[in-house]
């Protein structure tokens, strides 16, 4: 056997150690995310078709497993979206969600809440963004907030996920309440915003709605537009299901701005997220915050000097 022969099949020796070692998804090395609590472990799932109603598309909403699941889908004729029959003041809301395959760049699956309906000037949202993206295919979460603001306000942070999320369902949760805001993807927190005086301004206080939507964003979501939703490879289809939606209730009328679950007058259920235990992240929960934004997250609004001369107050160390 000659030398080069012999470099060869060390060549290949190697590499396949490394590919035992290191599997690989859709954008390199998979980071094996760090234990912690299963926060969703807390809260019942609930049926799709119980506590949501058709915001749009209704042709484009399939429900399975008898109302368990739904899928939601994007084509040509339109997008599609869920709303949550009631809403709420603070709580725990998590979806599961399996995302389209394929080239899917320009195409948006949000989980989110919202108030723009009743405040369309000065509205609240709390926002998981997926973006289908032209590189390599792969989804990029951005997570978002609005407070007494508009769209021209929001405080996006961006993440590449360390799973395909088009092979399996993984889970989106938020937690919100007078203390913070957490988002977790598979019970690991990538961001926390605190409820501060430097936040005061800008956080979400006023009673929202739960949606999950589907539509195209070819006009922002890749690069301001350069990667337009190609329909050759339609219907892109978004599944979800374990539902968990677990909140202060307030009633139709309440438009009181400022309120907590303790104060308000207008509240149908207590708060299930009252108590020491969801005040501020675990150690645990904190070492995965970490690990998240230093490996995974790639673009926060709070280094971005060229949209903000001026950083945001909550910015500042």
């Amino acid at each position: 056997m000659t030398f080069s022969h012999q470099w060869f099949l060390l060549s290949c020796i190697i590499m396949l150690i490394i590919s035992q070692l290191c599997p690989v998804s859709s954008r390199g090395s998979i980071y094996k995310p760090p234990s912690v609590e299963r926060l969703t472990d807390r809260f019942h799932s609930t049926p799709v078709s119980g506590k949501m109603l058709t915001c749009f598309g209704p042709s484009n909403i399939h429900m399975k497993s008898n109302g368990s699941h739904a899928d939601i889908i994007l084509d040509k004729t339109s997008g599609s979206g869920l709303v949550s029959k009631d809403r709420y003041h603070n709580g725990f809301f998590s979806v599961a969600i399996k995302l389209p395959t394929g080239d899917t760049s320009g195409v948006v699956l949000a989980f989110y809440m919202s108030n723009s309906n009743v405040y369309p000037q000065n509205h609240d949202e709390i926002d998981f963004e997926l973006l289908g993206h032209e590189k390599r295919r792969q989804w990029v979460l951005q997570t978002n907030i609005y407070g007494n603001g508009s769209v021209k306000t929001g405080r996006e942070e961006k993440f590449y996920l360390w799973f395909d999320p088009t092979q399996e369902f993984h889970q989106y949760s938020m937690l919100w309440n007078t203390h913070h805001i957490v988002f977790l993807v598979d019970n690991i927190p990538i961001r926390e915003v605190m409820h501060n005086q430097a936040s005061s301004s800008i956080y979400p206080s006023k009673p929202m709605s739960l949606y999950t939507t589907i539509w195209d964003g070819s006009e922002w979501a890749t690069h301001g537009g350069k990667y337009p939703v190609n329909y050759r490879y339609a219907p892109f289809v978004a599944s979800i299901g374990e539902l968990k939606m677990e909140g202060c209730l307030t009633s139709k009328t309440d438009s009181t701005s400022g309120s907590s679950c303790s104060n308000s007058s207008t509240l149908l259920t207590s708060d299930p997220i009252e108590g020491e235990e969801y005040t501020k992240l675990t150690s645990q929960q904190t070492v995965g915050l970490n690990w998240a934004r230093t490996k995974h997250m790639f673009y926060s609004y709070c280094k971005d000097t060229l949209r903000y001369k001026i950083l945001p107050p909550e910015c500042k160390p």
